[in-house]
């Protein structure tokens, strides 16, 4: 409570006392509890935003075990690949089946073109001298198209062009202008033979045309010969898409199917990176620091203790037999003393290239009771937005900050309600402590008047 004193002449003089300044000094001295609880607040923040990060990484390696254990994940990827990329490259579907093959491409398939001669414009009718009617066939594949050319209406480049883009006969035509004058360029919007182009019939017009292109991609694939209307082929091989680049006949080209050791590199590499992180962000709530003489703010989190220890199990899991395949340590996944994963990429190579029945059945297999099978079980009930429990420490958090929230708010009503109260009193002890010089001199009057005696 705030002291109050005067002097004697201070009161004769018309002491007064601040009163915004008193109430608040008087108020200030009543906060501790409400310091405490922010303090308690600011802890509850800064341990509810690294749960939430440790959450957020658990999530991402959840997904990380989930594509080691997916049947259609990189796991069980196909490859295809080609010993020249420089004229053929290929991909593999999950139903490739694993090989060798010599492939030869003697020639690729081609989009059939047909051109006129030169005229001097594209607007000047090409029908011969005296004729106001003509007919052209044109030829697209097996397919044959009769066109009446009729003056003013078809008869020039420009309007030909035009009436054979609106037929919709799988051909785009243009007119091409150089120096030389005009010429009209059809090309088929399909490869291979049934995209070859041929006009005839041109009798009454003064137009003749040239074409090429139009034929079938041809290859030979471990000795059998294959025809393709376009350069991308399906079905040879089954389960692998190949993509012609470039002819070469006297070229053999090798063609490996398997599994895709990059793709399962990768999810290997990206599976022990978001484990370190995870891992090393809460061993770091456990680690002593003597400097500050404290761990981490999470370090009596008990679920956070239970997760550890979950995640250190997970990957240690080890299954039986798979010659000699049986832990992360026989792929080259090594555990260092903090917990944290290495990767050894010579061994895992090796395993990979010598090795890969075992190494995918390592992970998954149809009992489900491989490494990243069981990883990822275990995985699903950790993350679980209510029950996981990550999620179960945000939400106690929560509730610890909402409660505090509550008790600071509820406080500061009853300081608001003193805070009237005080000032309404301390108003009243400034007003008589001003009135009282007044009531000195009324006083002195009255004892003046009386007799003396």
């Amino acid at each position: 409570m705030v002291s109050l004193t005067f002097s004697t002449s201070a009161l004769s003089s018309g002491a007064s006392i601040d009163v915004a300044s008193t109430v608040s000094q008087i108020l200030d001295s009543e906060r501790g509890p409400e310091q405490v609880w922010q303090q308690q607040q600011t802890m509850l923040g800064a341990q509810f935003n690294l749960l939430t990060t440790m959450n957020q990484n658990l999530s991402t390696l959840a997904a990380k075990v989930n594509s080691l254990s997916d049947v259609i994940g990189p796991v069980t990827a196909k490859a295809a690949i080609s010993s020249d990329s420089s004229v053929l490259t290929a991909s593999a579907q999950l139903s490739a089946a694993q090989g060798n093959h010599v492939i030869v491409v003697n020639n690729l398939a081609t989009t059939g073109t047909a051109y006129t001669n030169q005229l001097a414009d594209g607007n000047t009718s090409f029908l011969a001298s005296g004729q106001t009617t003509g007919q052209l066939t044109l030829h697209v594949g097996t397919a044959t198209h009769t066109i009446t050319v009729t003056q003013g209406s078809n008869d020039t480049l420009n309007t030909l062009a035009s009436y054979i883009n609106q037929q919709n006969w799988g051909v785009t035509a243009n007119v091409l202008t150089d120096a030389n004058g005009s010429r009209l360029a059809l090309v088929s919007q399909t490869s291979g033979t049934p995209g070859a182009l041929s006009v005839t019939g041109n009798q009454y017009t003064t137009l003749s045309f040239q074409a090429a292109g139009g034929t079938n991609a041809s290859l030979t694939i471990d000795g059998v010969p294959f025809s393709s209307v376009t350069n991308i082929v399906t079905g040879a091989i089954p389960g692998v898409t190949l993509n012609l680049v470039n002819a070469a006949p006297a070229q053999e080209v090798q063609l490996a199917v398997g599994p895709d050791t990059a793709q399962a590199t990768q999810a290997i590499n990206d599976f022990v990176s978001v484990y370190n992180v995870l891992i090393a962000t809460i061993n770091s709530q456990f680690t002593f620091n003597p400097a500050s003489n404290s761990a981490g703010i999470l370090a009596s989190d008990s679920g956070l203790r239970s997760l550890q220890s979950s995640l250190l199990s997970d990957v240690t899991y080890a299954i039986e037999g798979n010659n000699g395949y049986v832990n992360l340590a026989s792929l080259g996944i090594n555990m260092q003393n903090d917990g944290t994963l290495t990767v050894d990429s010579t061994q895992l190579s090796d395993v990979l290239a010598n090795h890969y029945t075992e190494f995918q059945n390592f992970l998954q297999n149809a009992t489900l009771k491989g490494f990243a099978n069981n990883f990822n079980k275990d995985l699903i009930n950790l993350t679980d937005p209510t029950q996981g429990v990550l999620s179960l420490e945000l939400t106690q958090n929560s509730t610890q900050q909402r409660d505090i929230t509550n008790e600071i708010n509820d406080f500061e009503a009853r300081l608001s309600a003193q805070q009237v109260q005080l000032t309404a009193q301390y108003s009243q002890v400034n007003t008589l402590l001003q009135q009282y010089p007044l009531l000195l001199s009324q006083v002195q009057q009255q004892l003046s008047t009386l007799p003396k005696s």
